[in-house]
């Protein structure tokens, strides 16, 4: 059995896919699995157990008519491998496309109503409601597929290689951390960076036995300055420093997150590490952090949530601006007791 999975990004709905993954390989061991996904984000999966291989979407490279060639070459290796089946958990027209030329002997795909890719596949799995988790969506594909949707599954296996260089590369990485992440993609995801640093302040002297470390890609350099700044000797600024699988392990060996809406949220949820969630215009229902949906803090405001990345409420933010650092304290303090 040949299967390709299409999910090429993004980080948070990659992670939310990997169950997926997880309950084929339990219940066909001897199936052949390959994942379609972005190449900036390849290296989260290259390497995995479960994987026969990680085929490259060249996202950036392949939106130039210049290397169409290469991209014709990696349509006509995924034709050759012959699939069995096609699953495609992004269902947006691009994967559609690739999953059609892919040629499988069986396509399955979500009925995402946005860019039709629906006309690509031969089965359709529907989202049961509208605040039907994102994970529990893409499992549904499975049953269909005859395998078995049972027990729990570790989406995440640990890398001992990348967790001894994390550890060889920052000693201190052997201590008691909470993890914050500051960033986000869309700037309405984004937590104040004030508030973050106020954050820190109230922790510090409540937690003497935990250090911070500050999460977040080159762009989140300047938040991560910022909050490191609130106690210089217990904060550890990793912004822009840390490859993806070393972010993992980094996440890994943390007791606690405190999180914006965004990718490395849902990885410490898979590795079933304690979150607390600030959660602005998007629904945590349908893309919160897994099975942690009562640890997220959200403002009921009449626009929330309004899925959109520019702010037109009349206070601009007030969705997240007005999550005060006392709330997040105490809710950090709880998750810390009953951990």
């Amino acid at each position: 059995m040949k299967i390709l999975i299409l999910k090429p990004s993004s980080l948070g709905d990659v992670v939310h896919a990997l169950p997926v993954l997880r309950l084929i390989k339990r219940h066909l061991p001897g199936s052949e699995v390959h994942w379609w996904i972005d190449s900036n984000l390849a290296p989260l999966l290259e390497g995995d157990p479960d994987l026969a291989s990680v085929v490259r979407f060249e996202r950036q490279r392949w939106a130039s008519p210049r290397h169409w060639a290469e991209m014709w070459r990696s349509v006509r290796w995924l034709r050759r491998q012959c699939f069995d089946w096609v699953i495609d958990l992004q269902s947006l027209l691009r994967s559609g496309v690739f999953a059609w030329l892919a040629n499988g002997r069986l396509s399955i795909g979500l009925d995402e109503p946005r860019e039709g890719a629906r006309g690509f596949y031969d089965h359709i799995v529907r989202r049961p409601s509208a605040l039907t988790h994102a994970a529990d969506w893409y499992l549904r594909v499975l049953p269909i597929l005859g395998v078995p949707v049972d027990g729990e599954v570790a989406s995440l296996p640990e890398r001992p290689a990348v967790a001894e260089s994390v550890r060889r590369k920052w000693p201190a990485a052997r201590g008691r951390w909470i993890i914050l992440q500051p960033g986000a993609r869309w700037p309405t995801k984004r937590w104040p960076v004030e508030s973050f640093t106020e954050l820190v302040r109230l922790l510090a002297p409540a937690n003497p036995e935990f250090q911070f470390a500050v999460l977040g890609g080159e762009d989140g350099r300047p938040l991560g300055e910022a909050i490191a700044q609130a106690a210089p000797a217990r904060c550890l600024d990793l912004t822009g420093r840390l490859s993806l699988p070393e972010m993992v392990e980094w996440i890994r060996l943390a007791e606690l997150m405190v999180s914006n809406d965004t990718g490395p949220l849902h990885v410490a949820a898979a590795l079933g590490k304690p979150v607390v969630a600030l959660f602005g215009p998007t629904e945590p229902r349908r893309t919160g952090p897994y099975r942690q949906l009562d640890h997220v803090l959200q403002l009921n405001l009449p626009c929330v949530p309004c899925f959109k990345q520019r702010c037109r409420y009349v206070k601009p933010f007030e969705c997240l601006r007005a999550i005060p650092p006392a709330a997040v304290f105490e809710a950090v303090q709880k998750r810390l007791g009953q951990a």
